[in-house]
């Protein structure tokens, strides 16, 4: 039988709400193979991030060594890169084994407030890797710290998507989850590739939302995985990150993560 495969590039969550616990969660729950390379551990719970250790650049291109000089990777899924060596080391590996459909999610931050990729990164991940990814995910605040322009209506948030698609040529997904501009109960999303598409959804009150751009950059990923265009890997993985948050999973005792044994369809 043929396996369709996804390989997550991202750091670990102890508590299993995000990075590559929920991405593999993700991947089993969409019918896709999912392997691993792992970028950093994490002490974290739904309370917050307690410390973190990235993992040295020689190990990350082993793992990718190991992982793709023999599983065949259909899809890509990029998170948490802690330095430039762990940077490096993949823009090094996407090239050296042809990967393709990438998905790079650019956590700059957790939802606890805790810093992850460095400041003075930036412009590698702009210059070196987003022009190796077909699909990048910033939300709202990573998108304004990525172009240094605020976003506070669709408009602005075209224009910021315009930049990077222009500046790194590569297609853009801003989520919508911060947005303080659209309507009470709706959430959009912007998928721009050239043309700006507003993909739009219902917006659930739910605060348990850790993992949530780990989990829609999976789907992501697994949806190009399976064969469907960008904007269909997209329209489906809002599809099942809407489903997951629906399902109002409660788990400690701060922001708590989403329930990942859903479908899409």
């Amino acid at each position: 039988m043929k396996q369709r495969t996804v390989l997550t590039i991202a750091g670990s969550d102890s508590s299993g709400g995000a990075g590559i616990q929920a991405d593999l969660k993700t991947m089993e729950a969409l019918g896709v193979y999912g392997m691993s390379v792992i970028t950093a551990l994490t002490a974290q719970n739904t309370l917050g991030v307690r410390g973190i250790s990235p993992v040295e650049k020689s190990f990350i291109s082993l793992q990718l060594e190991t992982v793709c000089s023999d599983m065949p990777v259909d899809a890509v899924k990029i998170g948490m890169l802690p330095d430039i060596g762990a940077m490096e080391a993949v823009a090094k590996g996407i090239d050296k084994f042809g990967l393709t459909n990438v998905v790079l999610d650019p956590v700059l931050s957790s939802t606890s407030g805790t810093e992850f990729t460095k400041e003075n990164t930036y412009e590698y991940l702009k210059k070196e890797l987003f022009p190796r990814c077909l699909i990048i995910t910033p939300n709202i605040p990573e998108a304004q710290i990525l172009t240094g322009r605020d976003i506070n209506s669709r408009k602005n948030a075209e224009e910021a998507a315009a930049h990077i698609y222009e500046s790194c040529g590569c297609n853009v997904l801003i989520k919508g989850g911060h947005s303080s501009f659209d309507q009470i109960g709706v959430s959009a999303d912007l998928f721009y590739n050239s043309d700006a598409i507003w993909i739009e959804g219902r917006r659930y009150e739910n605060p348990n939302t850790h993992g949530t751009g780990c989990t829609l950059s999976s789907a992501i990923a697994s949806g190009l995985a399976m064969g469907l265009e960008p904007v269909n890997a997209v329209i489906q993985a809002k599809k099942y990150i809407e489903k997951c948050i629906a399902a109002c999973l409660e788990l400690g005792h701060g922001r708590g993560p989403l329930y990942h044994s859903m479908r899409a369809n």
